[in-house]
């Protein structure tokens, strides 16, 4: 009878990420190292698995260290990952190298985010995003995402939004198919209910859709990189990611450098 009950906690959870990853159970037992059949078992709840079973499955599939944590509990098991909080005095040195690897991008912006787009820290060159935003909008939590497509917001400065706005939520729309997340498509609703209609040529790159801003110097041009903390295992670090601005022309560079000099 216990094994029965069980089958809506990590039975039916193990199965929802595989039907969601799009693989068959003979797929998933090849990645994990183990048999069809024991999944079978596995899924049925006719077989309990080990932690390690359980961390090997959650690896394979490719969960995040939060749903990691959600499958072993499924199982019964203690989280493997803490979350200490951004804050927490053991992350101070994280903190300050992380608040170097920011001032070190002037005068080029840069921002610090978590998954769900919440502001975590920025540099000085990241005013550049904020002039002339609706004050409620920059209340914290700030979240960025929301920040650059609202109507209110940097959006009203966008040159492009119809194709870099879709950059952005198309970006969230990948992340959410592979891990979903109620809140985070209730946003992505609201950003996209912000976008103009927008017809998409074939010159349209999708992921590769430089930010052109307008400014009191007219058009800038900026390029964005992503730095994810792959390694970390507090979940804290392992949530958040850089997201860096680079100029795309001389022009930029340009203005960039005196607007960090107090220039423009």
């Amino acid at each position: 009878m216990t094994i029965v009950a069980e089958r809506s906690g990590f039975p039916g959870e193990l199965r929802r990420w595989r039907v969601l990853r799009h693989w068959s159970q003979l797929d998933l037992a090849i990645a994990a190292d183990t048999t069809q059949r024991y999944l079978s078992f596995l899924e049925q709840g006719r077989s309990r698995p080990g932690r390690e079973m359980v961390i090997r499955l959650a690896e394979s599939l490719g969960l995040t260290l939060r749903e990691r944590n959600g499958l072993l509990l499924s199982a019964g098991y203690a989280p493997a990952f803490e979350e200490s909080g951004f804050d927490a005095p053991r992350l101070e040195p994280v903190r300050t190298a992380l608040r170097g690897v920011l001032d070190g991008h002037l005068p080029y912006p840069a921002v610090i985010v978590t998954h769900r787009g919440v502001l975590v820290d920025a540099n000085a060159a990241f005013a550049l995003f904020t002039e002339g935003c609706d004050p409620q909008l920059l209340r914290p939590p700030v979240n960025v995402r929301r920040l650059a497509l609202h109507p209110e917001g940097m959006a009203r400065r966008v040159l492009n939004l119809p194709e870099w706005g879709r950059h952005v939520t198309e970006a969230m729309r990948r992340r959410l198919r592979a891990s979903p997340d109620p809140a985070q498509e209730a946003l992505l609703a609201e950003l996209e209910s912000y976008l103009p209609d927008a017809q998409l040529g074939p010159d349209y790159l999708g992921f590769a859709v430089p930010l052109r801003l307008r400014s009191d110097a007219g058009e800038l041009k900026l390029i964005t990189t992503l730095t994810t903390f792959a390694t970390a295992t507090d979940l804290s670090l392992a949530e958040l990611h850089l997201e860096a601005f680079l100029p795309a022309d001389e022009t930029t560079a340009t203005y960039l450098r005196g607007y960090a000099d107090g220039g423009a």
